[in-house]
């Protein structure tokens, strides 16, 4: 494993403030990560609160073993499959869900996981290293389309056709099976670049993304953790990306207001559609002395929403 800095839990204090925990509630954690915001979560509840944390990753998962505590339990699923995470731990209604989407530290600083142009590993990228195909698997079978959907799509990257040309061509001659050889393709087809970042950067973004459905996993996992609320429960999410914030902001203001009706219906009051959730305060960012203390916290987007 490649050394990298310890794990520093964004929005720590802020993202347990805005689930308002009920000491004898039932909360989940669908990003178990490194387990900081767990850990403050279950400071908060007493002998009959319960939480249960799910993370796909599973070096996550061995690491959630350091915590003893009988009112924990951690499973071994993709935050997209959160109602049968609920299911397997015996939970039908929770008091809050916290979403802390994305890469986390741990992934980027081991080497060996593929996800960092910083170190010439093996190009994996997967978050479950257990199962599904590895983004060197994905490029030596991808069509020029395909690469250049990814790339713009998830990188936002304007030279997404030249660097999926560029991989095309260079499979014939040689696998593309490192993150450095990918790094380097992306570096010669990229030639103006953004101050400050790695011509790359978009590119690796993009592949990670795409290989590990991040922003469908999003989807999907939204109207399940409604489902799950009880009424006055909290949805909390961070979000690292304008994509990712896009889907949430999306999701909890169209929960906010009822549906649509055509104007002129023959309903009363009480028979019109009611909003399912109620958005609490406006989207909270890092403070500087956060980003300061921990850079990669600086594109960190928590958005909140009560159940009603």
């Amino acid at each position: 494993m490649t050394g990298g800095a310890a794990h520093v839990t964004v929005l720590l204090e802020e993202a347990v403030d805005a689930l308002a925990i009920k000491a004898d509630g039932i909360y989940v954690d669908a990003t178990f990560g490194r387990g900081g915001h767990s850990r403050r979560i279950l400071s908060e509840l007493n002998e009959k609160g319960r939480l249960v944390a799910v993370d796909r990753d599973p070096q996550a998962i061995a690491a959630g073993a350091a915590i003893d505590d009988p009112r924990f339990l951690l499973v071994h699923r993709a935050f997209g499959e959160l109602a049968e995470a609920a299911d397997e731990a015996g939970v039908s209604e929770v008091d809050g869900v916290l979403f802390d989407v994305g890469v986390s530290s741990p992934q980027i600083d081991d080497g060996e996981r593929g996800f960092s142009f910083r170190y010439d590993a093996p190009l994996d990228m997967r978050m479950d290293t257990t199962q599904g195909e590895t983004a060197a698997e994905w490029l030596a079978r991808a069509e020029i389309r395909d690469i250049t959907e990814v790339i713009r799509n998830y990188g936002e990257e304007r030279f997404a056709f030249q660097i999926a040309k560029k991989v095309v061509a260079a499979r014939v001659e040689q696998p593309i099976v490192t993150t450095g050889q990918f790094a380097a393709l992306v570096r010669e087809t990229v030639r103006t670049r953004e101050p400050g970042q790695d011509p790359a950067t978009r590119s690796f973004q993009a592949l990670r993304i795409h290989i590990n459905q991040e922003l469908r996993q999003l989807e999907v996992a939204l109207p399940q953790a409604l489902g799950l609320l009880r009424p006055g429960g909290r949805l909390v999410v961070i979000s690292f990306h304008s994509l990712e914030d896009r889907i949430v902001k999306n999701f909890m203001r169209n929960e906010s207001i009822a549906d649509d009706l055509p104007k002129g219906l023959p309903l009363r009051a009480d028979q019109l559609p009611k909003p399912k959730l109620r958005l609490i305060g406006k989207p909270v960012k890092p403070s500087v002395a956060e980003i300061g203390a921990n850079p990669r916290a600086r594109s960190a987007v928590m958005r909140v929403a009560e159940k009603l």
